[in-house]
């Protein structure tokens, strides 16, 4: 990767996993790009994590560098020089500061809104614990959470938890109908399975109506992500 657009690390990521219709998803799948499915399955992610010491283009702004995400998110493809480059499209990211959403926004079209968040984070390394992820819609406090026992092991690639982690491209919709893609550079993340994995939320405020039937039952899989230091490219513009 050149120089990076943004550089942060991204820590205790929790996945919440759900299968969907594919004609849902497919709403959302961006020009030039596919589904990709996981034996045969579309799969969504609600996503809540820490972005730590970001920085864009190198340089840290003052009251911006550490916060939270939770965003709702589907996985794609699309072949490049005859090799699939797997990828993410978002449906919805939440994050506490406008001024972060307005980046976002103007930099790559993403679909962030600015909302009060919150977390409660008590993980070991070695001996696991429990944390949730918050945010505030409505008046009401939204959450995610889980639990986490033993220590982390690395991810094998060849898992459904190598699928849904290792998609290392974003592909955003433009109001043109064009597509805007970014790369994300990251090292392999170790595991923990999850238990107790919770989605309590107003889905239809939180991410429409549509999702409600999709999110309102218990996750096929769940599973915390220790994290690293990522970069993520500057955007591009996609030759369709």
């Amino acid at each position: 990767m050149t120089r990076p657009f943004l550089t942060a690390q991204w820590k205790h990521l929790l996945f919440l996993n759900y299968a969907a219709d594919r004609s849902l998803v497919q709403r959302f799948v961006p020009a030039g790009t596919e589904l990709d499915l996981l034996d045969g399955v579309a799969l969504v992610s609600v996503v809540a994590f820490r972005f730590l010491d970001t920085r864009l283009i190198g340089v840290p702004v003052p009251l911006h560098r550490d916060f939270d995400e939770v965003n709702l998110r589907a996985y794609v493809r699309r072949k490049e020089g005859g090799v699939w480059q797997r990828g993410v499209v978002f449906v919805r990211e939440f994050v506490p500061r406008p001024a972060i959403a307005w980046t976002a926004r103007l930099a790559y079209n993403e679909p962030y809104r600015a909302v009060r968040m919150r977390h409660r984070i008590d993980v070991d390394a070695a001996q696991g614990g429990s944390l949730a992820y918050e945010w505030r819609l409505g008046g009401k406090w939204q959450s995610i959470s889980a639990r986490v026992h033993g220590a982390p092991t690395p991810i094998d690639p060849e898992s459904g938890v190598g699928f849904i982690t290792e998609h290392y491209v974003g592909y955003t919709p433009q109001r043109s109908g064009r597509t805007v893609a970014y790369d994300v550079s990251h090292a392999r993340w170790n595991v923990w399975a999850a238990s107790e994995a919770t989605l309590s939320c107003d889905v239809a405020a939180t991410y429409g109506s549509e999702w409600s039937e999709v999110l309102r039952v218990p996750p096929v899989s769940a599973f915390l992500c220790d994290g690293s230091p990522v970069q993520i490219s500057f955007p591009r513009t996609l030759a369709l």
